[in-house]
């Protein structure tokens, strides 16, 4: 079996963060916030780094990034380009969103020949779940009827924000541990009382428990994966270019929940008891840019990633 790639999606702009965050620096010596990520993922196995960006942003993608990782990393790249689509379809007049992190992952399509794990690229996930999501990779592909995904969990409390509220994944299990459903919560909040989320612009707020398990998209994938997502999407584009062509998107936690319906894969999930970071506001940089300095000072990460 090939090693487990990384992959990495970075296509996306931060709408509410108000710019490229994804190359906003955050540690002690100018290192972004994916340094971190990548730098754990080396540490847990991962030799090879798939970025996934747009053709525009490669040359700025490499030389903020790209080019240093290469000291310790076999760093390759994926365009995202939204006009790659199905024979028979064509991008509708007036569209510019990107179609979704299930496209965006489609784009490494060509170039991901083994197992693989997806992250995001402006987000800090912490040592243990690239450990842990390493481990089941290299553990084996389920059953010749099942494939076996893997997806790493939260505790909530470990991923809200001070400044604002979160979409979240919120997950549920089986008794085995393996993954039955996601249900996407687009508002969840710190209030006075504890974690909550609405669904009404904050009429009704539904309380959520701090240890309740959540996606922060960090998942693991055979490469199987990449067939069935592709030949799902031609049925998602007639349904969505019918119902919301400017805006509906395809996502991975969709293909995911479709083949687990099916039988045709399970997922196992995996807990991380580690402080997600990420900014998803302007105003969460000073914490994260604290937090790491933190890790610095009891050497949990050097001053200097990558020997440089």
């Amino acid at each position: 079996m090939h090693k487990p790639i990384l992959v990495v999606m970075a296509a996306g702009m931060g709408s509410r963060y108000g710019g490229l965050k994804q190359l906003d620096p955050v540690g002690p010596h100018g290192q972004l916030i994916i340094d971190y990520s990548l730098y754990d993922a080396r540490r847990a196995g991962f030799e090879t780094v798939v970025f996934i960006v747009k053709r525009e942003l490669e040359e700025a993608f490499h030389a903020g990034i790209g080019r240093r990782v290469a000291r310790g990393m076999d760093v390759r790249y994926a365009c995202q380009d939204m006009a790659d689509l199905p024979a028979g379809f064509t991008v509708p007049e007036g569209r510019v969103k990107p179609w979704g992190t299930a496209h965006a992952v489609l784009a490494a399509r060509h170039i991901v020949d083994a197992p693989f794990a997806v992250i995001n690229a402006d987000d800090c996930y912490g040592p243990e779940g690239f450990q842990a999501v390493y481990g089941a990779l290299c553990g084996g592909t389920g059953t010749s009827a099942q494939d076996e995904y893997a997806m790493v969990g939260y505790l909530l409390k470990n991923t809200v924000t001070e400044n604002g509220y979160v979409a979240r994944g919120v997950c549920e299990t089986d008794e085995n541990g393996f993954l039955t459903h996601v249900t996407e919560r687009t508002h969840i909040e710190k209030r006075p009382d504890g974690i909550a989320f609405t669904e009404d612009g904050g009429q009704n707020w539904v309380p959520l428990a701090d240890d309740t398990i959540v996606s922060m998209n960090l998942w693991g994938f055979t490469h199987n994966f990449l067939r069935e997502a592709e030949a799902r999407f031609p049925v998602f584009l007639e349904k969505t270019l019918r119902e919301n062509p400017l805006k509906g998107e395809y996502f991975v936690p969709d293909v995911v929940s479709a083949l687990i319906r099916e039988g045709k894969a399970r997922v196992r999930v995996l807990q991380s008891h580690d402080t997600w970071y990420g900014v998803t506001y302007q105003a969460d940089k000073p914490a994260v840019m604290a937090a790491i300095a933190e890790k610095t000072a009891r050497g949990e990460y050097p001053e200097q990633l990558w020997g440089m």
